[in-house]
């Protein structure tokens, strides 16, 4: 009969599958390989993020009267604006190819770290629940925090009211999931396993790296983010499926950016 000391044990110290040892040059070459990836991608994002989060608490307006927006205007005209927003989220999408190419080059397919299409309904409905699980506390982490004057006011859409905003701010979510958990749990993770790093020290990176990107959001949108990192790195470990990890991630973001257009001025963090 399992018990639950059983299943945490299971979730805390997760067993590792078999993994071939890199010889000495390879294994140099993945350590640079990680570098160069996240010194283009969401590791630079993580610096970036830290600037302006130490700029934010030198300047003189406390964090909580502070505005950042996710997705704002790139453009003046409504075109030239479509456009630069597909560009953007385009970009995003090519960050996660780039993962998963080097994985593939690596000898790792898609079916590897789970985006295969193997069981759609499974994480689908993996999806809909991680979801849940991260939304709602999530939401409340971060009133929680902007009431302690410890988070920014999040804009999730700034976007002017077109005709294409739903659907450039729902291709925008499904950009930002699949470059996310791509790079950051399915090829970090997965690499590190190739470097014999352990996985709970593997899941501390890439939690942390997760947090660092969001830091310019203030406080909590650092420390939320790590847990939500910790959370979704953990059942990776345990399922190796990617889809759920990408759809939960895209649900989260269609709500918070579409919410967040059509909701403008209805609630007292979002501006009229």
């Amino acid at each position: 009969m399992t018990t639950a000391r059983d299943v945490w044990r299971g979730w805390a110290h997760p067993a590792v599958p078999a993994v071939t040892p890199l010889p000495p040059r390879e294994r140099r070459l993945l350590r640079t390989e990680l570098v160069v990836v996240f010194a283009v991608t969401l590791g630079l994002s993580g610096v970036r993020s830290l600037v302006s989060l130490l700029d934010a608490l030198a300047s003189p307006v406390p964090l909580d009267q502070r505005q950042v927006a996710i997705d704002e205007t790139l453009a003046r005209n409504p075109w030239a604006d479509l456009a630069a927003q597909l560009a953007s989220s385009l970009a995003l999408v090519a960050w996660g190819a780039l993962g998963l190419y080097l994985l593939v080059r690596a000898g790792a397919g898609p079916r590897t770290i789970g985006l295969d299409g193997r069981r759609p309904g499974r994480d689908a409905l993996g999806a809909v629940g991680l979801a849940a699980l991260i939304g709602i506390p999530g939401l409340a982490l971060y009133l929680g925090a902007r009431a302690l004057g410890l988070n920014t006011t999040v804009i999730p859409s700034m976007l002017g009211e077109q005709w294409w905003t739903v659907p450039a701010l729902i291709v925008s979510a499904c950009a930002n999931a699949w470059a996310e958990e791509v790079l950051v749990v399915g090829y970090l993770l997965h690499s590190l396993r190739r470097l014999g790093v352990g996985e709970n020290r593997a899941l501390a990176i890439s939690a942390v790296l997760r947090g660092s990107y969001h830091l310019y959001q203030g406080l909590g949108g650092g420390v939320g983010n790590l847990l939500m990192g910790l959370v979704f790195g953990r059942v990776w470990q345990r399922t190796g499926r990617l889809w759920p990890l990408v759809g939960a991630h895209a649900l989260l973001d269609v709500v918070a950016f579409v919410g967040s257009a059509l909701l403008r001025g209805a609630l007292p963090f979002l501006p009229a």
